[in-house]
């Protein structure tokens, strides 16, 4: 019981009919619903709320969502579309290091002739002339054999 004693939700009229209105009409993501019912269920502007096992029994929701969500409430300074919505993204998506012109020119390196002594290309083989050509990022070879997959390049 220590999420309702640290950190007490309490509920707006308002909140309250928007989170009912959440769960019981239209067509909103599960885990949104999940949670807007652990905010009806922790409310503490209704009387006295239950055990946080009791809760958690009804709902069908582990203890730890319960905590977390009564955490996020109590982070987001009472907001409830920001406490039921999915959290935004903190950093943004890192850019694949293989544009086009890296993956023309490890495309035209995978076709040329192999290097002496060697019959084929192998994709470890590529990686270490890939490490050598400066203005192409050093690649793994997992991500050589993707691009190549990807353009239907066989290594012959």
């Amino acid at each position: 019981m220590p999420s309702q004693k640290k950190r007490p939700v309490t509920l707006t009229a308002a909140d309250r009919d928007e989170l009912v209105r959440i769960t019981t009409t239209g067509v909103h993501p599960a885990s949104m619903i999940r949670r807007a019912r652990v905010l009806l269920a922790l409310d503490t502007s209704v009387g006295v709320v239950d055990p946080k096992e009791v809760i958690a029994a009804r709902l069908e929701v582990s203890g730890e969502t319960i905590r977390l969500v009564a955490k996020r409430f109590a982070e987001t300074g009472g907001d409830v579309d920001a406490t039921i919505q999915r959290k935004q993204r903190e950093l943004p998506p890192v850019p694949s290091p293989v544009t086009g012109e890296v993956e023309a020119r490890l495309i035209a390196m995978a076709c040329s002739q192999p290097p002496a002594g060697r019959a084929r290309w192998s994709l470890r083989l590529l990686e270490k002339h890939v490490a050598l050509v400066e203005d192409i990022p050093d690649l793994d070879h997992s991500t050589i054999g993707r691009v190549l997959k990807k353009r239907g390049c066989v290594l012959i």
